[in-house]
């Protein structure tokens, strides 16, 4: 089984970024949304894929955020491999999660969001 990166299929804003990665980064992880999944099989949960995206390799922890989006884009061709690797990296790393997390509490309000994007408040 190949890598797979997991993502909200009920948000129109992930699901245009998935659509996006689909059309412009090469890559043989299977695009998925986690309402579509076998969430048991990929070891997650209901609650860590509402939470942010996820990407699955057999055999390895399992990441999430933009941990996940750099493995995905550490997982294409050249052009997008050192963009993975800069986010991978402990500085930019430590700056990458509070702007996924900003995102993430205002996608609905991004290009592509509905109202339906909305996070619910913890």
């Amino acid at each position: 089984m190949s890598a797979t990166f997991v993502y909200d299929g009920d948000c129109a804003f992930c699901t245009a970024c998935a659509r996006f990665i689909e059309r412009r980064v090469p890559t043989a992880a299977r695009i998925v949304p986690w309402q579509r999944a076998d969430l048991a099989a990929l070891g997650l949960t209901r609650a860590q894929c509402r939470e942010a995206v996820q990407f699955v390799t057999p055999g390895r922890p399992v990441l999430a955020g933009p941990d996940a989006i750099a493995a995905l884009l550490r997982t294409s061709h050249a052009g997008w491999r050192p963009i993975g690797g800069a986010l991978a990296r402990p500085g930019l790393g430590a700056l990458a999660w509070p702007v996924y997390r900003w995102i993430a509490r205002h996608r609905h309000q991004l290009p592509g969001g509905t109202a339906a994007c909305a996070v619910p408040p913890r």
